[in-house]
């Protein structure tokens, strides 16, 4: 029979692994964004975006590492990222500046929801190290959402 704290950190492993699927699907359509953006605001647009998706990037390293360092295994394919994420696709070469400001600004906020959803199970597994990670990943998720959330004002 498992313990409680073995159903959080179970728990946590497959949040983590959610976690590792956001930011994989949400930097890719973040760099997407990057390559296809245009109109009169195209330099500043596609530079923000590249610096969010770096940020981004830098993250998913640390994400699959605390996976491992939780003696469990990582997302290992597209197919299992897919299955995982909760950011849609977009395949629209021709979205709008504006279109892709505010789709990835409610990524964004899906991932803070999905980061403070993780609190508590990093907290009952006592991972203290995951607990810590997760309030500057949310620090820095926030903050993603904060600027496309201006731009778009």
């Amino acid at each position: 029979m498992a313990t409680t704290g073995d159903n959080s950190k179970t728990a946590l492993i497959e949040g983590l692994n959610g976690l590792l699927a956001d930011h994989l699907a949400l930097y890719f359509k973040t760099k997407n964004f990057h390559w296809h953006v245009t109109g009169p605001r195209f330099r500043d647009l596609h530079l923000l975006f590249d610096e969010q998706a770096l940020e981004i990037q830098g993250q998913i390293d640390a994400i699959g590492e605390r996976v491992r360092k939780n003696g469990a295994k990582t997302l290992t394919s597209i197919g299992a990222v897919a299955q995982h994420t909760q950011i849609a696709d977009q395949d629209d070469t021709e979205l709008s500046p504006e279109n892709m400001l505010t789709e990835l600004r409610d990524d964004n906020a899906k991932l803070v929801e999905r980061l403070k959803g993780l609190k508590e199970h990093a907290e009952k597994a006592g991972d203290n190290a995951t607990d810590g990670l997760l309030d500057d990943w949310t620090d820095m998720a926030e903050e993603r959402v904060w600027f496309l959330n201006s731009t778009l004002n």
